[in-house]
């Protein structure tokens, strides 16, 4: 019994040092941070009232090491999302938000089925828009070195939009990854397509009207192409080259006119209806990712809208299940 007491108080020891020592180093972490912010012309009265009360989160880091992209195959984080629970939700949104989201469709020449689906799927329809401070999770991963540099680009640009009377800072609660509103914008991203759409000088992204609006005019601005295809679920033969199986979002790799591809594709009656000059490219989602699984299944062929659906979110199951669930709300409506 002694020596379980010795070693508990062993343990204790360690982890308040530990977390001393990440607590000093995160306030020397804001102490520079500052002088970068106020160089960037931030002033010093929104550095104070916006950053005073920033916290290390150690959850943000255990969130961005384990996120649903890097552990659940394909099927599963697809049939997740876009259950018929889900697009019931959508056409109920519909129902409540039509004369919006037509002049919304109309305006920016963006499908109905795509900002529903990108809602839905982001924030179950404004249902869960998250609840971290968006100041101190943009802050512990500027700390973290994993994207040091990215975030911290973030969270300038949002001290930003903060100093110059755009966002109200204390609204900031979002995603653990800074996130923010109906359909989960980045800093960067309200900054250079959010809309006052409702023109009350707010740009207010868990408000229908400017949320809305932000999204298509982000799709649009991003050259979504209205009525294209997004992918199409393809059988592939054994002997196509390895290197055309895309497994990495970051950027997708040799692609080729979809009649290229045909040599390599067993369902090949299925493509033929799409125009054979179309620049795709072939993703593997699974292979890599997750232990066990067939290198060339699923795979998929994808046109240009799947990769700005990737420029939203760089997750190739993400892009996924937005065009399959926009789809299934197109069937239904």
């Amino acid at each position: 019994m002694k020596k379980i007491n010795i070693l508990i108080l062993i343990i204790l020891f360690f982890t308040t040092s530990l977390n001393a020592n990440i607590d000093n180093e995160f306030r020397e972490w804001k102490k520079n941070f500052k002088i970068r912010a106020l160089k960037n012309n931030i002033s010093e009265e929104t550095f104070e009232k916006t950053m005073s009360n920033v916290k290390f989160l150690p959850n943000v880091i255990k969130y961005d090491r384990y996120q649903p992209e890097f552990y659940e195959d394909t099927k599963t984080y697809i049939s997740k999302r876009t259950s018929s629970k889900k697009v019931n939700e959508g056409l109920n949104i519909y129902s409540k938000e039509n004369k919006l989201i037509h002049s919304v469709e109309k305006k920016f020449n963006i499908e109905k089925e795509l900002l529903l689906a990108l809602m839905g799927i982001e924030t179950n329809y404004g249902k869960y828009v998250g609840k971290m401070d968006i100041l101190s999770s943009l802050s512990t991963l500027s700390f973290d070195k994993r994207r040091s540099e990215f975030f911290t680009k973030e969270l300038l640009i949002l001290l930003k939009l903060v100093d110059e009377n755009q966002i109200d800072y204390k609204t900031l609660y979002g995603s653990w990854a800074g996130a923010f509103g109906f359909f989960q914008f980045m800093p960067s991203t309200i900054k250079n397509h959010a809309i006052d759409f409702n023109k009350d000088n707010y740009i207010d992204l868990k408000n229908t009207k400017d949320s809305f609006a932000s999204a298509a005019n982000y799709l649009n601005n991003m050259g979504w192409k209205t009525n294209s295809p997004c992918f199409l679920k393809i059988d592939l033969k054994d002997s196509i080259p390895k290197k055309y199986l895309n497994v990495s979002a970051k950027k997708l790799q040799n692609k080729n006119k979809l009649k290229y591809f045909r040599k390599y594709i067993k369902n090949v009656d299925e493509i033929a209806k799409y125009d054979g000059s179309s620049r795709v490219a072939i993703i593997t989602p699974d292979k890599d990712i997750i232990p066990g699984a067939d290198k060339l299944n699923p795979s998929y062929v994808v046109f240009d809208n799947y990769e700005i659906i990737l420029k939203w979110n760089r997750s190739l199951r993400f892009a996924l299940a937005v065009c399959t669930l926009k789809e299934k709300i197109k069937n239904e409506l």
